[in-house]
């Protein structure tokens, strides 16, 4: 124990989470965990609980592991217990059979299961947690997760929720991970930092609400693009990369990501949509953008729908040297995309035009809403998000790109069967999260995933190189803080 350590606490007086994206926010932990091993009061490592053992949990065990934690302790349903001992029998990870095992043994404890459960589970486990312990959930709506915990934990444990910003198949490393001092000491908020050291992720620190703020912003809308282009796709039975429709560029990364979603768990997703009321508005009004936009190209009214879209531009991409720091684009040349292609590769110059409604409708969606995505981007950006961003930039910086597009949607009809489809796919969206229908969600959902499953491994491997390449590519900047932002809860002082 005899060695000073640093601090790696927030600082007191942090500003609202969205005024800026400093150092002091979000903070790059790179190589502590030796010393959280060397530091534990009794000389030894803290025992680490995960209960639910889903494709997640997985990836947090094997992690840890990696890193060089050894007493990690893990359950999920009964009838897992078998299987998951076998799969991790090479392992210093032991498979308990009981939550209440878990909970009363570890001084961490993370739940990782899905939202619409987690009531349900804490009721049954959180009161046999370890006196004194940290208690973490990493789902992607905070706002259950929170009235469970304190519903019913304990008040002798300590709550620090926190959530990865990235699905299991992606690396960790550089990706936002959100840590909620709600019920906690400074001490063991640092504790919690030392234990994930090894995934070299950013901390960002929020409060519950700010947390599901941010995530509907960036997540919620994004994902019902996505979700609607597959829908439409499949509704149009029609594989977009074997259509000679959608080939090269912008298209490419449309058809990578709408796969790269199906290939997840459905669960994944309606949670954040049904329980997260911010995201509920969000996809309503990206469904109604969608539709009147729509309208719009059908009735040829071109100085209404350019006076929109280029209203909606200035806000969301603003041409003032003032809105914004010096920032390369996120995304690279239609050279770099297309070797990304499911299909066959567009001879240069090839690619038809498209009047790309879902990326209009996604930016008069940011527009009508007064959400700044651009202060999200570094702060708590999913891969996913960065990359849509990174498209619609993509767009609408290139005014002639921009030009046909507008163009393409008055008077090309090619499209105009496919852009019928998403607008009855976005519609249906909505409507299916407005109504609250997890049955309804998931019916949705794995109808589509069962039409795209047969491409899904080689969409995944080639989506996360085109992440990769995506991400290489960026560089971090900070949007000035709007008004409309600065009603967010301060962030609370230290707690020591």
């Amino acid at each position: 124990m005899g060695r000073e350590r640093k601090s790696h606490a927030p600082p007191p007086g942090r500003q609202p989470v969205l005024e800026a994206c400093s150092p002091t926010i979000i903070k790059n932990i790179h190589s502590i965990v030796a010393l959280a091993m060397e530091e534990h009061a009794d000389g030894q490592q803290p025992k680490i609980g995960i209960i639910g053992m889903g494709d997640m949990g997985k990836m947090y065990a094997r992690r840890l592991l990696a890193g060089g934690w050894t007493s990690i302790y893990a359950c999920d349903l009964p009838e897992k217990f078998e299987v998951l001992t076998e799969e991790f029998k090479d392992t210093s990870l032991t498979i308990l059979s009981s939550g209440h095992l878990v909970s009363r043994l570890c001084d961490f404890v993370l739940y990782s299961v899905e939202a619409a459960f987690m009531d349900k589970v804490v009721a049954e486990f959180g009161p046999s947690t370890k006196l004194g312990a940290i208690v973490s959930g990493q789902t992607s709506v905070k706002a259950p997760e929170k009235e469970a915990f304190e519903k019913h934990l304990p008040q002798d444990v300590h709550i620090i929720s926190m959530h990865s910003l990235h699905g299991p198949t992606v690396s960790p490393e550089g990706q936002p991970m959100i840590l909620i001092q709600h019920r906690a000491p400074d001490s063991k908020l640092r504790l919690v930092e030392e234990i994930f050291a090894c995934f070299k992720s950013s901390y960002v620190y929020m409060t519950y609400e700010e947390h599901d703020l941010v995530t509907a912003n960036t997540q919620a809308v994004t994902h019902a693009a996505f979700l609607s282009m597959g829908t439409a796709w499949h509704s149009a039975a029609s594989y977009p990369w074997e259509s000679g429709r959608y080939v090269g560029g912008i298209e490419i990364v449309k058809i990578n990501i709408a796969l790269r979603i199906y290939a997840n768990k459905w669960h994944v997703y309606a949670g954040l949509a049904i329980l997260n009321p911010s995201a509920r508005l969000q996809i309503n009004q990206y469904a109604t953008s969608t539709t009147e936009l729509f309208k719009l190209m059908i009735e040829g009214n071109e100085p209404e729908l350019r006076r929109r879209i280029l209203a909606a531009k200035q806000t969301v991409f603003p041409e003032s040297a003032s809105s914004t720091l010096e920032r390369a684009p996120i995304l690279l040349s239609d050279k770099i995309l297309d070797q990304f292609s499911l299909g066959p590769q567009p001879a240069a110059g090839s690619s038809p035009r498209n009047s790309h409604l879902s990326l209009l409708a996604m930016v008069d969606c940011w527009h009508v809403l007064g959400i700044r995505p651009f202060q999200h981007l570094d702060l708590a950006a999913t891969p996913v998000f960065r990359m849509w961003i990174g498209v619609a930039e993509y767009l609408f910086r290139d005014q002639n790109r921009l030009d046909d597009a507008l163009n393409s949607a008055l008077n090309d009809t090619a499209h105009r069967s496919d852009d019928t489809e998403f607008v009855i796919a976005a519609r249906g969206w909505s409507q299916c999260v407005d109504f609250g229908s997890w049955e309804s969600y998931r019916r949705r959902f794995e109808r589509t995933r069962e039409f795209f499953a047969p491409r899904f491994d080689e969409a995944t491997k080639v989506g996360g190189e085109m992440i990769k390449t995506i991400s290489a590519s960026s560089t971090p900047s900070t949007y000035a803080a709007s008004s409309s932002t600065s009603s967010l809860p301060p962030r609370p002082p230290p707690k020591d």
